[in-house]
């Protein structure tokens, strides 16, 4: 038969439990600072107004109202009904657009690296490695099959009117009578 050794415990000291816990939650929280910066960057999106459906790809193209500003305030650019591709925008702005959706409104803050970074626009009143902010509505998108198809319809219908009733003019029909002029 073997014998066990037997060892006594020593009684654990008042606070040194607490000392322990202390211990761990002081390295989880170093641990998840350490994974949090080393984390890519990121737009902040922030819903003013919450719109509705899907949210648009990078193959897709939006028509939006924005205002675009430094950190300061200073307002650099502005459009309105503004139709672009999503894949065409700086790479925070088209990160930033496929988290809306349709109807909204969103104040954006763009991080300098996934903006401009180093090199903003020649001629730009963004200095270099500025943080950007926007005022974004989301209009509408569409996908480039979409557009390319009611461009297409769009030129059909442009050819069968764009002549018709003046004789010699591309599309008009031979020996009709030429409209009436106003």
């Amino acid at each position: 038969m073997t014998e066990i050794t037997r060892v006594p415990l020593q009684p654990i000291t008042k606070g040194s439990v607490s000392k322990i816990w202390i211990g761990v939650v002081a390295i989880a929280l170093a641990s998840a600072g350490v994974a949090y910066a080393a984390l890519p960057p990121a737009p902040t999106v922030k819903t003013l107004t919450a719109g509705t459906g899907a949210s648009p790809t990078m193959e897709d193209v939006v028509l939006i109202n924005y205002k675009g500003m430094l950190t300061d305030g200073k307002v650099f650019d502005e459009n309105k009904n503004y139709p672009n591709p999503v894949a065409q925008f700086v790479p925070g702005f088209s990160k930033a657009l496929m988290k809306m959706q349709r109807g909204g409104k969103y104040d954006v803050t763009i991080p300098a690296e996934l903006a401009y970074g180093a090199n903003p626009p020649a001629g730009s009143p963004i200095p270099a490695n500025a943080d950007l902010k926007f005022e974004v509505e989301l209009i509408d998108y569409k996908s480039l099959a979409e557009i390319r198809q009611q461009q297409q319809i769009l030129q059909q219908l442009q050819q069968m009117q764009g002549g018709a009733g003046v004789p010699g003019a591309p599309g008009a029909v031979p020996g009709a009578p030429a409209p009436a002029q106003p």
